[in-house]
């Protein structure tokens, strides 16, 4: 249960404010700018590097591929020797990269953690590890939040592992519509209905109602799906977003981690986010597409009462509050709400694989987040067999 919330981060609206802030801190001379290859010479990062620099600062770009792994982050660690301050410009992996190697700089306790053996797919920070490097996050990407989280994701050899700690938290977020100019669309429908999973999974996963909490969980939830269909609107009238309504799904994003909508709340709640991790994983795919596949038949054992998984009738609840939003007609059963939702959102669900893979997503979710681990719950192989059988396209039962 998570009984507390701490939250440091400062949002800036506009790159052009980092230079404010590195402004009324003079000790901060040697910044490093960590970007993803991909955007290199993308317009926000020139307006990030003019932006930092000055004539008593120091400023080193450095430009990452791929979406690393934990011994590439070690040793990006070491090379922050002598930064005072980092500032990452990227999606989601390249600022979960930037918050573990500010963390593992000279922290011999946090690199231990990191290569710790062990089978967990979660990795819980001690409130007594600090990262002594700030971090301002540019986000270039929507629905992750990353910016704002105490959380990364960073690939191990065992799979992909979650890492959780106030530490990783970054000092700033930067809020720029420019950093997602040219951010397709289709992404950015799959980053809004990645917020809306992440509050709606909290939210139903529990079984306590929490009126305050609930409140502000009801009112983002319902705020993201609006967003949600105004940019499905303007996708079907064949115009692309704007640098408003990107401005908008990126704040809400980020307000989805806001401690205030999950505090004494199941920790584990969003069960169906494990299974979607190895899912992607194993399956070579986006995690988004492997959220959407799940959604429907996940929904769906909730509302026949799996209470492992969650509460039907706090599920009900808000479904009903977000088809209300809907400009037309969806299902009100909330399983095959979900589905009409993501479908009219034009998020692509539909995946495909044979009964050994699915083998392999069961036993690697489950060795990773449950037998004995806390995450999963009650839930078994066979169940978790079973939601993957109803989120893939002609998947192979598993033989009794």
């Amino acid at each position: 249960m998570n009984l507390s919330w701490h939250c440091p981060t400062l949002t800036l609206f506009g790159a052009d404010g980092i230079a404010g802030w590195l402004d009324a801190r003079p000790a901060l001379r040697h910044i490093t700018v960590l970007v993803d290859a991909a955007v290199a010479d993308s317009p926000i990062v020139s307006r990030v590097r003019t932006s930092v620099a000055g004539s008593r600062r120091d400023v080193l770009v450095l430009a990452l591929e791929g979406a690393g792994d934990a011994e590439g982050v070690l040793a990006l660690g070491d090379n922050l020797h002598g930064t005072d301050v980092v500032v990452a410009v990227g999606g989601g992996a390249l600022l979960d990269q930037a918050k573990l190697a500010a963390l593992a700089r000279n922290n011999p306790a946090a690199r231990t953690r990191l290569t710790l053996p062990q089978r967990s797919g979660l990795i819980l920070l001690p409130p007594g590890i600090q990262r002594g490097l700030p971090l301002v996050a540019v986000p270039t990407t929507v629905g992750t939040g990353a910016e704002v989280s105490a959380a990364a994701c960073l690939a191990f050899p065992q799979g992909r592992r979650l890492i959780l700690g106030e530490s990783l938290q970054p000092e700033v977020a930067v809020l720029d519509p420019l950093a997602t100019s040219t951010l397709p669309d289709e992404l950015i429908a799959e980053g809004v209905l990645e917020a809306l999973f992440r509050v709606v999974s909290l939210y139903a996963g529990d079984h306590r109602d929490l009126p305050t909490e609930d409140a502000l969980a009801e009112t983002l939830a319902t705020r993201l799906a609006q967003l949600g269909h105004q940019l499905r609107d303007v996708r079907l009238g064949g115009g692309r977003s704007d640098d408003r309504i990107r401005l908008e799904i990126a704040k809400v994003s980020g307000l989805t981690h806001l401690g205030w909508t999950y505090i004494g709340r199941d920790r584990y709640g969003a069960k169906g986010w494990y299974l979607a991790n190895e899912l992607s994983s194993v399956l070579g795919l986006r995690k988004m597409t492997a959220v959407a596949a799940l959604l429907e038949p996940l929904w769906r054992a909730i509302a026949d009462g799996d209470q492992r998984l969650g509460s039907a009738r706090r599920l009900s609840r808000i479904w009903a509050l977000l088809r209300a939003t809907a400009p037309d007609a969806l299902p009100e059963d909330p399983a095959e709400g979900i589905g009409a939702l993501t479908d009219s959102w034009l998020v692509d669900r539909r995946i495909s694989a044979d009964a050994a893979r699915l083998d392999t997503v069961t036993a690697r979710t489950v060795r990773a987040w449950g037998a004995g681990l806390p995450m999963l719950g009650g839930l078994r192989a066979a169940d978790v067999r079973g939601l993957l059988d109803g989120a893939v396209l002609d998947a192979e039962p598993a033989l009794s």
